[in-house]
């Protein structure tokens, strides 16, 4: 069930038609408005760090005979789309040409490295309306609800162990409902009906029809923007920014709204209703690109924010000299913003000790000895910086610690440092998540064994350094999170370091999961995997 483990992202274009003496966009590629789908490759790699895996584009063209046309693989989008060759990608580009595309790229997770899982999911019919594809980012936390009610219903058949193919089926369902006129907006927001978790989605028919959806509680992101002829969504604001959009154009997707796009027009509007947001915070710590601002909150200043929290910190406890041999160390790239706020207000130097292999991938969701591998080989110490040093290294947070134990050891042994206090610009991960970040058990989280009652003590934080191996670890406090991003904690999801889960379904998982903490589970069972 690995599949329903990860973090990713989605885009779409759309060129509506110009009529004559009307003007494209002067953002669209040069062969004009018919092949703005060249456009989905440049915004999926914008937004490749939200996904390694896999990644794949659908593309509308009313001018050829697959009205639709998928292309999706396993590999990075410069693997997929053959970018590195002018010849191979200027064919692919041709041949899935089209004035409307939506695009995907999927996170490593563990296993299903299997070009079936790759989005998005395309599902021909003969009738226009029926015949459609899709892609979301997110996770449904009623999956195993919903799978079982499909499966119960008589002759239906999954074959995949993913919350993509529900999804798929349950709008294919209610496309069967009604006449083909019936609005795209009304069948979806009665498919949404069924659905408690957390999604961005992108969805586009044989009729040039394009659907934007973002989840009641706006847990993940969903940007776009409109200049002119020209409509453009994406996960993260910086893949719209990068294709010329003016930032006063760029907007975030209200929750619970959807637009749709016709060669007619676009529309607007709210689906579904909720009192309160739950924006993910771990989008403005770790997954989301620096560059992007998502519900008007930058991702940079956010970071830079935690990283005057964790000065601040250090400066009330003074555990620490703060003298010619201190220097402060990120864990390239998603900490160094923090850092270098850190060290700014603590007087001492933000050095790059540490130098990522740009190439190895990110190491959150490997699995087992292949997140160890990898994790050694990401980093390479330079002596030449941290030899003889007090080291403060600043990292963005501590999920399962395979990795910062690996780095320690290196820093040490490769590095020649003489201290190293870490410093978490998050307060620890002690709840898994349901919504679409791959840790779904307690058990595998390094946090929770080490508090006594929930509680972050001093003592706490003392034994994780000792089984870390460093000479001090200190994390921020929860509260910390809201001031930083600029948003009440109400109107965050915060559910991995408060374990209180913004739907019905989230809270229920995380009561199975506590259910299983001790228990003799295979250590790589999901707790989807234990729900009848």
């Amino acid at each position: 069930m690995s599949e329903l483990y990860h973090e990713c992202g989605v885009a779409a274009i759309y060129h509506l038609p110009v009529g004559d003496g009307e003007d494209p966009s002067p953002l669209c590629p040069e062969p004009g408005p018919m092949e703005a789908s060249r456009l989905l490759p440049r915004m999926l790699q914008d937004i490749q760090n939200r996904g390694q895996l896999a990644a794949g584009m659908t593309s509308y063209n009313p001018n050829r005979s697959n009205l639709l046309q998928t292309i999706k693989d396993i590999g990075t989008v410069a693997e997929v789309f053959r970018l590195s060759h002018r010849g191979k990608s200027e064919s692919l580009m041709r041949e899935y040409a089209g004035p409307a595309a939506i695009g995907h790229v999927r996170y490593a997770t563990c296993g299903k490295d299997d070009r079936n899982y790759a989005q998005p999911f395309e599902r021909q019919h003969i009738h226009k309306h029926k015949w459609f594809s899709f892609c979301f980012n997110g996770q449904l936390a009623n999956y195993a609800q919903l799978r079982a009610n499909l499966l119960h219903e008589g002759e239906h058949h999954l074959a995949r162990d993913t919350d993509t193919e529900i999804i798929m089926h349950e709008l294919g369902r209610e496309l069967s409902v009604g006449a083909a006129s019936r609005p795209l907006e009304e069948v979806f927001a009665a498919v949404a009906q069924l659905f408690d978790g957390a999604y961005s989605l992108a969805f586009l028919n044989a009729r040039g029809e394009m659907l934007l959806a973002r989840d009641p509680l706006g847990i993940k992101p969903l940007c776009y923007a409109i200049e002119g002829p020209l409509f453009a969504a994406a996960s993260e604001s910086v893949a719209l920014l990068n294709l010329g959009f003016r930032p006063e154009n760029i907007q975030s997707l209200p929750p619970g709204h959807l637009i749709v796009i016709r060669p007619d027009g676009i529309n607007l509007q709210q689906f579904a209703s909720s009192d309160r947001t739950a924006h993910c915070f771990f989008e403005w710590v770790y997954f989301a690109n620096v560059a992007s601002t998502l519900d008007d909150r930058s991702v940079y200043l956010s970071r830079t924010r935690l990283g005057e929290e964790l000065a601040q910190a250090e400066l009330d406890e003074g555990l620490v000299p703060l003298d010619e041999d201190t220097i402060v160390v990120p864990v390239p790239d998603t900490s160094k913003a923090a850092a270098d706020a850190m060290a700014f207000r603590l007087g001492i130097p933000s050095r790059e000790g540490l130098i990522r292999n740009r190439y190895s991938g990110r190491t959150f969701i490997e699995g087992g000895r292949a997140r160890i591998s990898k994790a050694a080989s990401k980093y390479t110490p330079l002596r030449e910086v941290l030899e003889g040093k007090r080291v403060f290294l600043v990292e963005d947070s501590i999920v399962r610690s395979t990795t910062m134990k690996v780095l320690l050891d290196r820093i040490r042994d490769l590095g020649g440092a003489r201290e190293i206090h870490v410093r978490v610009a998050c307060p620890p991960i002690i709840a898994p998540c349901f919504y679409g970040i791959d840790m779904s058990t307690i058990n595998e989280l390094f946090a929770p064994k080490f508090l006594v009652d929930g509680k972050l003590t001093k003592e706490a934080q003392d034994r994780m350094a000792a089984a870390l191996g460093c000479d001090s670890l200190r994390y921020l406090p929860v509260e910390s999170i809201s001031r930083a991003i600029g948003l009440p904690a109400s109107a965050l999801c915060q559910a991995c370091i408060t374990a209180e889960y913004p739907t019905p379904h989230g809270q229920r998982l995380y009561s199975i999961a506590l259910e299983h903490q001790h228990g003799d589970v295979p250590e790589d069972a999901r707790t989807y995997e234990r729900v009848s």
